[in-house]
């Protein structure tokens, strides 16, 4: 089992939702996060003011699937949540060593 964690712009969430689902993925989780990459920030106008804005919002993916549907999986999520410019995001690929369904105990495979 592998945990597919990408960070993406808030807009893109709709498209890379509809990308999973489309590929048979059952779940996933969302948060809101914030963070800057290679664009390190950026500097905004508010009521006449210039300042800069260090942490960009972001919307963190989490995907747990089975080892045959990784590179399908990163495939959907890097197209539907590409804009072809800076701040993109990122797709971190991890290992799951143990996964258990709480309701009823199933584990690993079975509890996805």
């Amino acid at each position: 089992m592998k945990m597919v964690m990408a960070v993406i712009k808030p807009f893109k969430l709709d498209e890379v939702r509809e990308a999973l689902t489309a590929l048979g993925v059952q779940g996933l989780t969302v948060t809101e996060v914030k963070g800057f990459g290679r664009q390190k920030g950026q500097t905004e106008i508010y009521r006449g003011a210039e300042y800069s804005v260090n942490f960009l919002p972001k919307v963190k993916i989490e995907v747990a699937v089975a080892e045959p549907m990784v590179e399908r999986v990163v495939e959907a999520i890097q197209k539907a949540a590409n804009t072809g410019k800076i701040g993109d995001g990122k797709i971190f690929v991890l290992e799951v060593s143990h996964a258990v369904r709480i309701r009823t105990g199933e584990t690993n495979v079975e509890a996805l």
